[in-house]
């Protein structure tokens, strides 16, 4: 797991992005360092308030990239005026907050504790379904801390699931390491039986479903994409991370599966689901990847035009075989990143504009920034209600808005 240190400038709306990136990394079994030098990431969120912070940040921007081995920039700043970074030669990636958790994780999977049990969280319940999984990627550190899959049977997680909707949770997550492959343990695929169960509880809630690697969602695309389209509590969004669209680096990841397969889970819910949000992850720079694999990439990536992306430059961790390979230079990772990162802000907002005009069913999950509210529609798209105190609006409440207008990674939304 990776060590980071996070530096939080400006708002409290900033402060609070802060304390859930670190709630998420700490979660994913990563802990904090002493200072920035001990750190493997550092993460500075910042503050664009008038000019001189702007020199600031910059400056500070600057001195970290030169204290540790990987910077990420996030916050007002980066949002707004991310461009300044690479134009003043600082290395770093320029990420929005929610994608910052990922990128620190390094395409690995997020590892529980061995403690981790279902908790709420404001609105949201978050239910670990098992832990450890079954591949062994050539770049990922978590399989030496969590070992292989061990399933809890479903009768016992629809139990937790419902004690969380009991408890008031609107927004039930299903989490692990690898959703996908829950049951293998016991020679079983159970994933599509496990959801299905989950959403006849009854209770007005919604129920999305956490990361899960091709190589276990293929071998059951048919069947859980049916229970995705039988569902209404379900989420139609699903996260499945490719990592490359080359399959010469897959093998070089031992990822487990081709192009092909991920394509072939891809084509079975667009035939099932009128619309759906897709949410995978590209490492850029892994050590084996040439130009022509970094296009095969690019070119996968403007195929399938997923809605959600999260675009991470490949850094080596301790005691992985991908740690012993001969590594591509920074400047070929930033250039990399910068070109993709650039293709996944182009298609992400397309997405959102298309929903200007729309009406839309939506969940409000959480408080936002000043007086507005996070809403997530059917396909876990995000929609935001300016003015909720106002309107009588507040988190768990369920409600039906029009789209006016978006800003690239979210839609602005007012209640009909």
């Amino acid at each position: 797991m990776a060590t980071y240190h996070i530096e939080t400038y400006g708002c409290t709306s900033n402060r609070g992005e802060s304390r859930e990136i670190e709630r998420r990394l700490r979660d994913g079994g990563h802990r904090p360092a002493e200072g920035p030098s001990e750190a493997d990431v550092a993460i500075l969120n910042t503050c664009t308030v008038v000019e001189k912070t702007e020199r600031n940040m910059l400056r500070r921007a600057e001195e970290l990239s030169e204290e540790t081995a990987d910077l990420i920039v996030t916050g007002c700043m980066a949002l707004a005026q991310g461009e300044q970074f690479a134009e003043a030669d600082v290395d770093a990636q320029v990420l929005h907050w929610e994608d910052v958790p990922t990128a620190v994780m390094n395409g690995e999977c997020p590892t529980p504790t061995a403690d981790t049990a279902p908790v709420i969280d404001g609105e949201v319940g978050i239910l670990p379904i098992a832990r450890g999984c079954m591949s062994n990627c050539s770049y990922c550190i978590t399989k030496f801390a969590t070992g292989r899959i061990d399933s809890p049977p479903v009768a016992e997680n629809v139990e937790k699931a419902r004690a969380l909707v009991h408890a008031g949770a609107s927004e039930i997550r299903v989490t692990g390491q690898d959703t996908g492959v829950y049951g293998w343990d016991e020679g079983e695929r159970t994933l599509p039986e496990l959801l299905d169960r989950i959403c006849d509880i009854d209770g007005e809630f919604r129920v999305r479903l956490g990361m899960a690697n091709p190589g276990g969602i293929h071998g059951i695309r048919e069947e859980l994409a049916e229970v995705f389209a039988e569902n209404e509590k379900l989420y139609d969004f699903i996260h499945l991370p490719v990592q490359s669209g080359s399959d010469d680096v897959l093998a070089d990841m031992r990822r487990q599966h081709s192009v092909e397969a991920f394509l072939e889970i891809v084509e079975t819910f667009d035939e099932r689901l009128d619309e759906w949000t897709l949410s995978t992850d590209f490492i850029v720079g892994f050590p084996t990847e040439t130009d022509h694999d970094h296009a095969q990439s690019m070119a996968l990536l403007r195929e399938v035009r997923p809605e959600k992306v999260n675009v991470t430059r490949f850094s080596k961790r301790p005691g992985t075989d991908a740690a012993d390979m001969k590594g591509l230079g920074g400047q070929t990772k930033k250039d990399r990143s910068k070109e993709m990162s650039a293709a996944k802000r182009e298609i992400v907002g397309e997405a959102y504009e298309s929903m200007v005009g729309d009406e839309r069913r939506v969940l409000v999950v959480e408080e936002g920034t000043g007086d507005s509210v996070k809403c997530r529609d059917g396909a876990y798209r995000q929609v935001i209600v300016r003015n909720a105190d106002d309107r009588g609006v507040e988190p768990g409440d369920f409600l039906d808005v029009a789209i006016t207008g978006q800003n690239t990674m979210y839609a602005f939304g007012e209640p009909i």
